[in-house]
């Protein structure tokens, strides 16, 4: 479920819901809208996984370089 993993997304990555929905999906409501019912389409669906993993992948290499 796309809502779960952006739940423990916000969590590790520290991120407030309206800043993820404007960094992933264009959208300060995505997440708020998401927790309200809100279907994404399969699209959507994909696009914003693709861009958690692109942040998580930034993220361990920043961490990597900073070691």
């Amino acid at each position: 479920m796309l809502l779960r993993t952006i739940e423990t997304f916000l969590r590790e990555h520290d991120l407030p819901a309206t800043k993820f929905g404007r960094l992933a999906a264009h959208d300060p409501r995505f997440v708020l809208d998401l927790r309200m019912g809100r279907t994404p389409r399969r699209e959507t669906e994909l696009r914003t996984r693709a861009w958690m993993q692109g942040y998580a992948d930034r993220a361990a290499q920043r961490a990597k370089e900073m070691a």
